[in-house]
């Protein structure tokens, strides 16, 4: 024992100071020192060692479940009776964020009485990292008890309880799974009311998942295994995205209510397969937590990108595996269907459902149109009647969700900008200093010959956002024909190991939102 060449005080936690003692000089294993130190200071106890990172006692008393009290002694033992804690304040993440920051502390060293039900313990919590490098990062938790049955009562429940999300998704990413309560408020803002989709196609979707999850018995009797794969795909910003958050936030209810017999179905989100082991070693993670936690919703999106030629196999060996992939649902979003290699969109047996996302119908127009009406209502600055809906709607055929989504913010973006300015002076005091590169330039001036020209001008020529909004709009017609043009330029190129032929890259969602465009097809 290091700390064997000093004196103990009768004042001092023998432990305590052991630690700290050996803390201060070469370290070896810091595990076998608290041991030895523990089992001297109390020799009719049991020890319990328990590593933090998969049961948590302190996350667990937190919750409610137990009773964590620090076992300091600042008078009698000023310099080695009280806890060791690095605290540190964490400011909010946005300046316009009005909520306060928060006080985190992080205990390398404590002493802790620890009640449990009828069962009271004395628990060391310390930090055992030895040396100075960033791995291994070890903390590890000592239990001294009467009872060491009745402490295995307790690892169980807290094992369970760190291991069960808790208002939070299951998040892929950098080669780990972590939880996620970011995504999972994201998605509870997210329902089928809010998805503006073909009503008939809306209510596949949710059947689908649905008597997939109550299936099992059906399955079960035709001696097929219980799993299946569906791929959304279609344009950028057409609603795969938020499809997807609202089946989460669905599924996330099954079971919740108390006469609610159905299986939970907890989602996994896979961000990327990027991580220090290859992606390799991340199928194995993925499909290996997918397992555990079955029945689930596994989701890959944008899953041409993913699932590419150097990982294609191992992803194939995963889904058709002797490991039973039971309860597992697999879903996969696509912009580029013809991207995505035969073995994965054209065998049943791995994605046998196909939905396809198609640019908004006029009646769909109108709706998104009316939602932002519906956004807009409390603005007395703003006109915006019923008609003007439908005249949206006319100017915007062929846009995706993502271009109307844009049309729009571009439209209250400009009338924001001229702050109350009358459009045709702010528009000719921009363009003194915008130059001829700029599209407005052109824009303006053509809408001001419009509307001197036109006879049958009427009441909706006066409105701001009338007016704003065709130019918005006729800015990104000319950007959707001038990609097109582009796109017929291009030459056919071959897909690196596979057949199928890879025309060229949409750039649309980077272009317009930097790869949010999906969640466009949305009412916020």
């Amino acid at each position: 024992m290091t700390g064997n060449s000093f004196q103990v005080h009768s004042s001092e936690d023998q432990t305590s100071r052991e630690y700290f003692h050996h803390s201060s000089a070469q370290r070896v294993n810091t595990d076998i020192v608290l041991v030895e130190a523990i089992r001297k200071q109390y020799p009719h106890l049991e020890l319990v060692v328990v590593p933090q990172n998969f049961t948590n006692l302190l996350a667990y008393a937190s919750a409610g479940y137990a009773k964590a009290t620090p076992l300091e002694d600042s008078v009698r033992d000023p310099v080695y009776g009280v806890s060791l804690k690095q605290r540190s304040y964490i400011p909010p993440n946005r300046r316009l964020d009005s909520r306060p920051g928060v006080f985190v502390e992080q205990i390398i060293f404590g002493k802790f009485m620890y009640k449990w039900k009828d069962q009271e313990v004395i628990l060391y919590i310390a930090n055992g990292r030895d040396g100075v490098s960033s791995y291994p990062d070890l903390t590890n938790q000592y239990i001294l008890t009467t009872n060491e049955h009745k402490v295995d009562e307790l690892l169980k429940l807290a094992s369970t309880w760190n291991q069960q999300l808790h208002n939070e998704v299951w998040v892929f990413d950098q080669g780990y799974w972590q939880k996620s309560a970011e995504l999972y408020n994201s998605v509870q803002k997210s329902d089928w009311d809010s998805v503006i989709l073909d009503e008939d196609m809306k209510k596949a979707l949710i059947s689908d998942v649905e008597n997939f999850f109550d299936g099992q018995k059906t399955y079960t009797d035709l001696k097929v295994p219980w799993k299946r794969g569906v791929i959304y795909y279609g344009p950028p910003g057409n609603g795969k995205t938020i499809s997807i958050k609202a089946m989460m936030h669905m599924l996330y209810k099954r079971g919740a209510e108390k006469d609610d017999d159905r299986l939970t179905v907890p989602t996994l989100y896979v961000r990327t397969l990027a991580s220090y082991g290859g992606p390799e070693y991340s199928l194995r993670q993925i499909f290996s937590k997918a397992r555990q936690e079955a029945p689930c919703y596994l989701v890959f999106e944008d899953l041409d990108s993913i699932v590419s030629d150097n990982v294609r196999s191992y992803f194939l060996n995963e889904v058709d595996g002797l490991t039973s992939n039971d309860g597992i649902l697999m879903v996969g979003s696509t912009n580029h269907l013809d991207r995505l290699d035969p073995g994965i969109a054209k065998r049943p047996s791995r994605f046998d459902r196909k939905y396809f996302f198609s640019n908004p119908d006029f009646d769909q127009r109108v709706q998104y149109a009316q939602f932002w009406q519906g956004k807009l209502s409390d603005n007395k600055n703003i006109d915006f009647p019923d008609v003007l809906c439908a005249k949206i709607a006319e100017i915007t055929d062929k846009f995706s969700f993502a271009y109307m989504q844009e049309a729009f913010v571009a439209t209250l973006l400009a009338i924001a900008v001229r702050g109350g300015k009358n459009p045709d002076t702010f528009a000719l005091d921009a363009q003194r200093f915008a130059g001829p590169e700029d599209p407005m330039t052109n824009v303006d001036k053509q809408a001001r010959r419009d509307r001197m020209h036109r006879d049958d001008a009427d009441d909706l020529d006066k409105l701001e956002l009338w007016v704003e909004m065709q130019k918005q709009v006729k800015i990104l017609k000319d950007e959707m024909e001038e990609k097109d043009m582009k796109a017929v330029e291009l030459p056919i190129r071959p897909r690196a190991g596979v057949g199928s032929l890879n025309r060229y890259r949409d750039e649309l969602d980077v272009l317009l939102h930097g790869g949010q465009a999906e969640h466009s097809g949305t009412r916020f």
